[in-house]
């Protein structure tokens, strides 16, 4: 699965929202919205994001 729509899953079962992911896993709002309009993230904000998915549990409410 790729990266955008991990991310999309999880604001859909987190109810959260873009910016506040954003602003929590990377330290930048638009970091959702840049990725859906087809911005490439290097690779270390790659293993932000995913060390950022890997530490909340799916449905965990005290992330948002």
């Amino acid at each position: 699965m790729k990266l955008l729509d991990r991310i999309e899953r999880h604001l859909k079962d987190t109810h959260m929202s873009a910016t506040r992911f954003g602003r929590r896993a990377v330290g930048d709002p638009r970091f959702v919205l840049d990725l859906r309009m087809g911005r490439r993230p290097r690779r270390r904000t790659l293993e932000r994001v995913e060390a950022y998915l890997a530490s909340v549990s799916p449905g965990r409410q005290s992330h948002q």
